[in-house]
């Protein structure tokens, strides 16, 4: 599931950036909550990823969790300022909608699902050089 964004060229996973003094986990429960009018049950983690300093951005982390909601998504309530729309997009379809990011990311977490595996620890999105 991928959020079509109005800020943006490139769709993305639901989520956002953390608040100070919030967890990774906390800021994306509170995150579907605001943008999707949706309650998210997080499941697992699946996916850590460092991210290098881009474009005025310190270095970050990405987490990407299991997240169980509510409603399905012909219930959202959508916040409309941020979230254009929803759309449910295939492996095969990722290079067309996200950022090259954002697919190797999401192809590795499905890769994890497969595998039972979970926090799998990425650098900037790659499998990192001592693993």
């Amino acid at each position: 599931m991928l959020c079509q964004l109005s800020y943006k060229k490139f769709w993305d996973l639901p989520g956002g950036v953390v608040d100070p003094y919030e967890s990774p986990a906390h800021a994306l429960v509170r995150e579907i909550a605001e943008e999707l009018g949706a309650t998210a049950t997080i499941t697992g983690l699946r996916v850590v990823s460092w991210l290098p300093p881009w474009r005025g951005w310190d270095d970050a982390m990405l987490y990407l969790f299991d997240v169980e909601l509510d409603r399905p998504a012909g219930e959202f309530a959508l916040q409309r300022k941020e979230i254009a729309g929803i759309h449910f997009v295939g492996l095969d379809e990722l290079d067309d909608h996200v950022a090259a990011y954002t697919a190797k990311v999401i192809r590795r977490a499905v890769t994890a699902i497969e595998n039972g595996e979970s926090g799998v620890y990425l650098e900037n999105g790659d499998e990192p050089g001592w693993a």
